[in-house]
């Protein structure tokens, strides 16, 4: 009898210790996973104020590295939507185009109603068409109408769209702006495509592209320099009438103009540094939420 009764102590006593263990354990656990939530909203923080300070300092590349974090670690904390919009403003002065505009797309989808939406649409359509951002058009005169045409198209539609959905927008007169640049750029280019058709005797088709402009760009400066190529074309081709008349509205509203004279508006250096928008005025950042 002695014998069991200290086996039973025994085994009384391995269950008082286990269960000690396990409240230890327990407490252990419980703290570490107290301490833990400070510590992550402290991260957060730290992440979102760095980023802040890179682009501040012009550290573009840096910022990136520092909201793609602050997103890929916190995608529904504080900071989360501010720093997808700013990943927009900062893939765009770090000259990565395809990424802002990526970016760009992705917030329109994620937040159609949120208060950073438009500035999304508006820097989406600045970085469709970026040619005259190289350092090399932005110290030195270059024709772009005679590159590829197609992405100051969707840079001028995506604007577009931008302006009907935003009318008010704080960043509305400056897209408006872009849209002049990019119109006179479309216009440059089927005057030069008229030009090519002149030069292989293609009359007809000359005469439609300077048309085109007459009719859809009226406001540029390449006006007079399509009504002389309607002038030359319709004497080509035979059709008197339709030169006088083409001849008299070019005589009455250009009476200067000589078909070498192509207005070509010069650039300033603070244009071109700013990639030809307004003058010296930088892309702002997207405006912060209070």
């Amino acid at each position: 009898m002695p014998k069991r009764h200290n086996i039973n102590s025994l085994s009384m006593l391995i269950k008082s210790c286990s269960l000690l263990l396990l409240s230890s354990i327990f407490l252990l656990t419980s703290c570490s996973s107290n301490e833990e939530q400070p510590d992550e909203r402290l991260l957060e923080k730290e992440l979102y104020d760095a980023s802040q300070t890179r682009l501040k300092n012009g550290n573009f590349s840096n910022a990136i590295a520092s909201l793609e974090v602050l997103e890929r670690r916190f995608p529904f904390g504080r900071y989360a939507e501010q720093a997808q919009a700013e990943l927009i403003y900062a893939y765009y002065r770090n000259f990565e185009f395809e990424a802002a505009r990526s970016a760009a797309e992705r917030f329109i989808n994620l937040h159609p109603r949120h208060p950073h939406t438009g500035y999304a649409y508006y820097l989406r359509g600045l970085a469709a068409f970026t040619d005259d951002s190289g350092l090399f058009s932005r110290y030195f005169t270059s024709d772009l109408s005679k590159r590829d045409i197609e992405p100051a198209q969707q840079s001028f539609q995506d604007l577009s769209e931008f302006l009907a959905r935003y009318p008010d927008s704080p960043y509305a007169p400056h897209a408006t702006q872009r849209m002049i640049y990019l119109k006179n750029i479309l216009a440059k280019h089927e005057i030069y495509v008229a030009n090519f058709y002149m030069e292989r005797k293609a009359y007809i088709a000359a005469a439609g592209r300077a048309r085109y402009v007459i009719e859809h760009m009226p406001d540029t400066p390449q006006v007079p320099e399509a009504l002389s190529i309607l002038v030359k074309a319709y004497g080509f081709l035979g059709y008197e009438e339709l030169r006088v008349k083409n001849f008299q509205i070019l005589e009455a509203n250009y009476p200067t103009f000589a078909s070498d004279e192509l207005i070509r508006p010069k650039r300033s250096w603070a244009s071109r540094l700013s990639f030809g928008l307004l003058g010296d005025e930088e892309i702002p950042p997207p405006i912060k939420e209070e």
